[in-house]
């Protein structure tokens, strides 16, 4: 069977009134499709409506088969059981029974035909690399990245023809995202992902880029999407050309044109006045080129309109996918220049740090979760509150937090009186650096109270927050621009710093952000220590050294 799904004329609009699909139609399946777009383009929201947790206004959607839906903000309840978050504890407790004794007739309709259902959860937590967590083991022991892998495999068991994957690598480390390509690589049946994740969606069959409301699709990956869009927009950006080329030559012409009718109706009038043409005749020709200079006028206008449409529909096919721009020569370090060091660092996780950053290096931190990779960097920033380093040579910067986030911490106890090294700035994994009840603009001015606010508009300019841009309350932002006004916050603050700590930069960003942040990353000059599971996006940014934080220890490794 084929299965697949279809929307048909999907209006949906928020309760402010803001639209966002208006006569939205396509079909999807039954292949494996990637779902990319800008932030606020309503990726996840589509999703929603299909999968039922949104109703839209106007317009069907149809499912055919089951259905699965993993969304992205998934939380279970902490108190259930493994196999009560798959859904099969009251088959499991039914079969028990009966094997107890129990044939009572409610029982054997509980259990239906799922016999072998804890030999089919076994086998689809040993798939995604869950084999050893035991159906009766509490959800709150799981980690966050086990969590994602488990409701995956609550909607696998239901053995879905349909399946819908909201940002499904979010949080899952390398050994997991591996078990989930290949969950991936191995379904049958039609399978819509919302990612920015560039190895998963390279491992689809088509993409659909939703734009202004429509979906476009591309046969194809991630990487053949990329090859296409990038020739039709320099055919678009051609066309452009081309169509401002046109409408001067029209405006030109239509001057002309003009110029020309007014020279002979000035000429006429002067052969009238000089008695060369009777009155009757000058009075013929009079109305004659007024009707001939009418239309020769208003086939120009006419051009004029034409050149005027071409280059609207020219510029609605050319993307507005703008790039930051960060090269701030205050954030260079000289080569060689030490930047961070620590020495037997040991925090209370137990972890034993010896790490030395000199010059504009570029690390990677990598390991799998709840290694304390999040845990080492608050410590170097000095953000570490009851669980932080208790001992060990640690010599950041101070000045390396914004407003509650740090503040002049350092990132341990010195215990050789050494003066700080260079300025350092943490973007964590929850962007709740800036204050939602003040703007933009206001967030930096509390961080660059020395600049002048025409500067400090200049500066966010480059992050692209211009004009009234920079007056939004921070809690009106997207995702998407949250993260820019941070980054915006961490690289414009006094001090702008030398040593720059990100951890997790690109969950929750789409590639647009992506690429954004790699843009602003290549023209950043300071130093970087970035942890990530997103090996594209690490080979993007141009990583010089690779470390790897597991069993408690640190170690330089090859790279990926």
């Amino acid at each position: 069977m084929s299965y697949s799904l279809t929307c048909t004329d999907l209006f949906f609009a928020w309760p402010d009134g803001e639209v966002l699909f208006d006569g939205l139609t396509f079909v999807a399946g039954p292949v494996r499709s990637g779902l990319v777009g800008r932030n606020g383009a309503g990726k996840s929201t589509l999703l929603r409506l299909i999968a039922g947790r949104l109703n839209p206004q106007r317009g069907s959607i149809r499912v055919s088969g089951e259905l699965g839906y993993l969304p992205q903000d998934l939380t279970l309840d902490t108190t259930l059981t493994v196999d009560q978050a798959l859904g099969i504890a009251a088959i499991r407790q039914a079969i028990d029974a009966i094997e107890q004794g129990d044939a009572s007739e409610q029982n054997f309709a509980i259990v239906g035909d799922g016999w072998d259902v804890e030999e089919r959860a076994e086998a689809t937590l040993g798939k995604l690399g869950l084999g050893s967590i035991g159906l009766d083991r509490s959800v709150g022991e799981l980690s966050g990245g086990e969590t994602i892998l488990l409701g995956l495999a609550a909607e696998l068991l239901k053995r879905p023809d349909v399946l819908l994957l909201d940002e499904p690598t979010n949080n899952l480390d390398l050994r997991a995202r591996q078990h989930l390509y290949d969950a991936v690589d191995t379904f049958r049946g039609a399978l819509l992902i919302v990612s920015h994740d560039r190895e998963l969606l390279d491992r689809v069959d088509q993409i659909g880029d939703l734009r202004k409301g429509d979906v476009t699709w591309y046969g194809g990956n991630l990487t053949a999407y990329e090859e296409a869009v990038a020739v039709e927009q320099e055919a678009a950006e051609r066309m452009v050309r081309s169509a401002e080329s046109d409408l001067r030559k029209q405006k030109r012409e239509l001057m002309e044109a003009r110029m020309k009718v007014d020279r002979r109706r000035a000429a006429g009038q002067r052969a009238f006045e000089q008695g060369g043409i009777p009155k009757i005749i000058a009075g013929g020709l009079k109305r004659s080129a007024q009707v001939s200079a009418g239309k020769h006028i208003g086939m120009h206008s006419d051009r004029l309109d034409a050149a005027h449409e071409a280059l609207t529909e020219a510029e609605e096919k050319v993307h507005d996918d703008e790039r930051i721009r960060v090269d701030l020569p205050k954030t260079t370090v000289p080569p060689g220049r030490i930047v961070l060091k620590l020495e037997d660092h040991v925090l209370r996780t137990g972890l034993h740090a010896d790490l030395e950053i000199r010059g504009p290096e570029r690390i990677a931190l990598v390991g799998p979760n709840g290694a304390g990779k999040s845990t080492l960097l608050h410590a170097i920033a000095g953000q570490t509150a009851g669980g932080g380093p208790v001992g060990g040579v640690a010599e950041p910067r101070g000045q390396g937090g914004l407003g509650g986030h740090g503040g002049l911490g350092r990132a341990g106890e010195r215990t050789d009186g050494a003066e700080p090294l260079v300025p350092y700035r943490l973007l964590p994994q929850r962007l709740d650096l800036l204050q939602d009840d003040l703007s933009v603009v206001e967030n930096l001015a509390l961080l660059a109270p020395s600049a002048e606010n025409q500067e400090r508009r200049a500066r966010l300019a480059r992050f692209l927050f211009r004009g009234r841009a920079a007056d939004q309350p921070v809690s009106t932002l997207s995702g998407g621009e949250r993260f820019r006004a941070t980054l915006a916050a961490l690289l414009l603050a006094e001090p702008p710093p030398q040593l720059l700590m990100l951890d997790e930069p690109t969950n929750n960003l789409d590639l647009s952000s992506v690429a954004q942040l790699q843009e602003a990353l290549a023209s950043y000059n300071g130093a970087l220590l970035v942890a990530s599971h997103d090996l594209p996006f690490l080979r993007e940014i141009g990583i010089t050294r690779w470390i790897q934080l597991d069993h408690d220890e640190l170690s330089e490794i090859d790279p990926l």
